[in-house]
């Protein structure tokens, strides 16, 4: 065994997966001791709960643009920032919140990208240099929504509502607009993980190469607990561990077959 892996450069992409920031719930929870501030009450609806598709806290805000700034910073390839060629958001209000804080605004559905200003972080000398730099899309999926049921938090709002808030996203991926996973259930751990597997089929079969995924601690959680049997403890530590709010997670992914 020599300790490496080669794979071919066409069946691998960089995916960066981003846990939202602070949320509401995150405080409520934190506060109480306990998730059962999350749940309804017999006589409520779960929408009419004040943590119903909980937004940021002002902390949550200033982690994003933190990571913002990161980023801006952050070297990767050829330039002196990280950009990216694509953005996949769940649709939950704190996961769109994130990503417009992280990333400024997207590009508008169906616009080309040299079509689309866009320049370089300032004080890198891409910027100096008037580089044109396009903003990605912000492409809406169901897949990589939180684990569903139970915890008001993690039901969404109608694509309705949520699209007026947020019109630049791309949210034509969505079959319902009106929650219909949501329930007083815990979706499975078994299903969970499935879902995430799917997702990931989903995000081989994209043409971009550098993919950021705004998503949730649980779904994470449930994805990357499937993966890193032949790493090193460290690294499987690394990889399999909660992920903090805000926190940046950089994975090669990789097609067998």
């Amino acid at each position: 065994d020599s300790g490496f892996s080669i794979f071919l450069a066409e069946r691998t992409k960089k995916v960066h997966f981003i846990r939202h920031a602070e949320g509401y719930h995150n405080v409520a929870t934190k506060e109480s001791g306990t998730n059962t501030c999350l749940h309804r009450e017999e006589n409520e609806a779960a929408h009419q709960h004040p943590l119903y598709d909980s937004r940021l806290t002002p902390k949550g805000i200033r982690q994003s643009e933190d990571l913002k700034d990161h980023l801006s910073k952050r070297p990767s390839g050829s330039r002196n920032f990280t950009a990216f060629d694509l953005v996949v958001v769940s649709p939950l209000t704190r996961t769109c919140e994130t990503a417009l804080h992280v990333f400024g605004q997207p590009r508008q559905p169906g616009q080309p990208s040299f079509l689309s200003k866009g320049i370089a972080p300032p004080g890198t000398p891409e910027n100096a240099a008037g580089i044109n730099i396009p903003p990605p899309r912000f492409l809406v999926r169901e897949e990589c929504r939180e684990r569903w049921g139970q915890y008001v938090c993690d039901g969404r709002r109608s694509i309705a509502e949520i699209s007026a808030e947020f019109p630049n996203f791309d949210f034509s991926d969505i079959t319902h607009d009106e929650d219909v996973f949501y329930s007083d259930e815990r979706e499975s751990d078994e299903h969970c993980c499935d879902r995430a597997v799917k997702f990931l089929e989903w995000l081989n079969q994209r043409p971009e190469k550098c993919i950021a995924v705004v998503t949730h601690s649980s779904f994470l959680r449930h994805l990357f607990g499937q993966f890193g049997e032949t790493q090193t403890y460290e690294d499987r530590e690394n990889l399999q561990r909660v992920a903090g709010n805000c926190e940046l997670r950089s994975i090669m992914l990789c097609s067998h077959g």
